[in-house]
């Protein structure tokens, strides 16, 4: 470590080691070694189908066996868009192992999104959860996909679960109308490029080749989206050392995971902080990863009695959601002894009504926060176990390097002085895939001689090292731990033939924090209608994830713009919140140096006068 790098926190460290060893192998290979001393520990338990260690790896051995028999190759991208299944891990483990590189994709993204992720990572081989079949047949001839496998989310389910899930919790709307089960065996097509999980595996078994598994940390394991520091979704390059680094500064860090401990894999695997913390992690000190599909907060006391958990992972909404369950009442959870919160901020409320309905429920622990982005592969900060700063987001993980610097520049601001958080570390990305610009806005190496992770976040640290988070200074919005990007919405709504501009920003919501709010305007105001409206939420729903979704719309004359002509989103922003705070709304000095430092406001306030219309 450099010299001029300053690293306070590690006076909170206790037992915790502050450098690691890494291996130089893959992610498959670290676990494959760390296994070999629990073989007969549970790796998995999906619905009350568990797998041992020893099992799950002859599952990885026959998966990987069947993409060497359907053709992948080493360095190779197999897209795998499942959520929280066995054939989803094991997926991923066997692409690692063959040296090919998977590109994870949210099952429920839009149709052009999952073709956009296709062709950026030029991906010939698909995995994929079976009621994406639609809108992957609507998109499969304009990439380079060469054979798609189909799984059913039931696939691993007992006969009976199979059945429930399918009927009970699969989104209606998402069912194809031919689909009447999720039985596998339904699964088979003339289609040559389509086939079903278990034909796949059945090509595996006629391959009797030796596999090539001896992989270097280096080599570029999986691509999962993020947004970057402009707000544009970019496919993460993340290499085997970043993956490998994660899952052990975590059960450092974390400092109370154990052997055998199971853990709510709640996070989905297409998330950095689903397959870092949830999966990589667990597998690699031996715990249980119990799979989730879908959350359901009106459910979970089941999940809770059945499983008896040590370790649930999730998001503020998730913890505030399981407050409200009423099905708690009474119920013990003096199993539960880890608490991590992560994916957005958690409010210094939130903590302390959770801390206390854990003591209520007889739980020894407190919710714990922590703090990363995809880049650098999820968690890189996270609360200590035996200290707390009120509001903090905790101290760097072992071998992680943190420092805030003045917004734009490389220049390090002292203790308490807010500014962007940087992060330098073995789990930092090796860049974006096919963007040369973006990896070099947001990698930059420093004087220091180390390279450092610019986040687009704000900040501060104090003298002892805590972090604090303040917001993000790049134009995004987290709604229930997920990345919402307003540009990608507002292209779409503007793509509209009725609309001439249009611009969303992010207000609150009582479930999700903060949702998306799109703000129109019409070419024509006379034609302002439902019909309108409805045609503009088809396409949104056409061509955007769910979570994506505007949670409300407004039709207005006119946007406030700055005097330069861009539409100024921190006025609207500023409307909101006085509207939320049920105050006259007026324009604060502050505001109008926020957009653009404009010294001319009358002509702003002119424009922000117009009558505004709500739908």
């Amino acid at each position: 470590m450099s010299k001029s790098i300053k690293a306070p926190w590690r006076k909170f460290y206790d037992d915790e080691k502050e450098h690691l060893e890494y291996p130089d192998f893959s992610a498959y290979k670290l676990i494959e070694y760390t296994a070999s001393k629990h073989l007969n520990n549970i790796s998995y338990n999906y619905y009350g189908n568990q797998k041992t260690y020893h099992e799950f790896l002859k599952q990885i051995d026959e998966a990987a066996r069947s993409l060497k028999a359907i053709g992948v190759k080493h360095k190779d991208v197999v897209s795998i868009c499942m959520p929280n299944t066995p054939e989803a891990i094991i997926s991923f483990y066997a692409v690692n192992k063959i040296g090919a590189v998977a590109s994870m994709i949210h099952p429920l993204s839009a149709e052009n999104e999952i073709k956009n992720y296709l062709n950026l990572s030029k991906s010939e081989w698909l995995i994929s959860v079976d009621f994406d079949e639609p809108k992957i047949d609507k998109i499969v001839k304009e990439t380079k996909l060469k054979k798609i496998v189909l799984v059913g989310v039931g696939e691993s389910m007992p006969t009976l679960m199979k059945s429930l899930y399918a009927t009970t919790t699969i989104p209606k709307n998402i069912i194809p109308k031919t689909m009447k089960t999720l039985n596998p065996n339904t699964y088979l097509h003339n289609d040559k490029k389509k086939i079903s999980w278990k034909e796949f595996i059945r090509l595996g078994k006629e391959y009797e080749k030796e596999i090539d598994d001896g992989f270097k940390g280096k080599d570029l394991a999986a691509i999962l989206y993020s947004g970057g520091t402009t707000g544009t979704p970019k496919g993460v390059k993340l290499t085997n050392l970043n993956l490998n680094a994660s899952a052990m500064q975590n059960f450092e860090h974390v400092a109370c995971l154990k052997d055998k401990d199971k853990v709510l894999a709640i996070m989905p695997i297409f998330h950095g902080f689903g397959l870092s913390v949830c999966i990589h992690c667990v597998q690699y000190f031996g715990g249980t990863s119990i799979l989730i599909p879908q959350f359901n907060a009106n459910t979970f006391d089941k999940i809770c009695k059945k499983y008896e958990p040590n370790v649930i992972v999730g998001v503020p909404t998730l913890f505030d959601a399981i407050m409200k369950n009423k099905n708690f009442k009474n119920m013990k959870l003096d199993s539960l002894t880890c608490v991590i919160s992560g994916g957005d901020s958690l409010s210094v409320e939130l903590k302390k009504n959770f801390d206390d309905w854990l003591k209520e429920h007889k739980s020894p622990t407190t919710i714990r926060e922590g703090y990363g982005l995809t880049e650098c592969c999820a968690a890189s900060c996270f609360t200590p176990l035996n200290y707390y700063k009120k509001g903090s987001i905790g101290i760097p993980y072992p071998d992680m390097y943190y420092k805030i610097v003045k917004e734009g520049t490389e220049k390090e601001v002292p203790y308490g002085t807010e500014g962007e958080i940087v992060i330098s570390g073995p789990t930092v990305m090796s860049g974006y895939i096919r963007n040369k610009k973006e990896t070099k806005q947001t990698l930059r190496k420093h004087k220091d001689g180390r390279t450092w992770l610019h986040t687009g976040d704000e900040g501060y640290m104090d003298s002892d090292g805590f972090v604090y988070f303040k917001g993000r200074i790049k134009r995004m919005i987290i709604s229930s731990g997920y990345c919402v990007y307003p540009n990608n919405i507002e292209n779409i709504i503007d793509s509209h033939p009725d609309v001439r501009m249009s611009c969303v920003i992010g207000v609150p919501h009582p479930y999700k924090v903060s949702a998306a709010k799109a703000f129109i305007v019409l070419k024509d105001p006379k034609k302002e209608s439902e019909e309108v409206l409805n045609s503009i939420k088809e396409l949104i729903e056409k061509n955007l994830a769910r979570f994506s979704w505007p949670y409300e719309y407004e039709f207005r004359e006119e946007l406030p713009k700055t005097l330069v002509g861009k539409i100024a989103y921190n006025v609207l922003i500023h409307e909101e919140e006085m509207k939320n705070r049920n105050k006259k709304y007026e324009v604060s000095e502050e505001l109008l140096e926020q957009v653009e430092d404009e010294s001319n406001s009358e002509k702003l306030l002119d424009k922000m006068k117009v009558e505004k219309k709500g739908k």
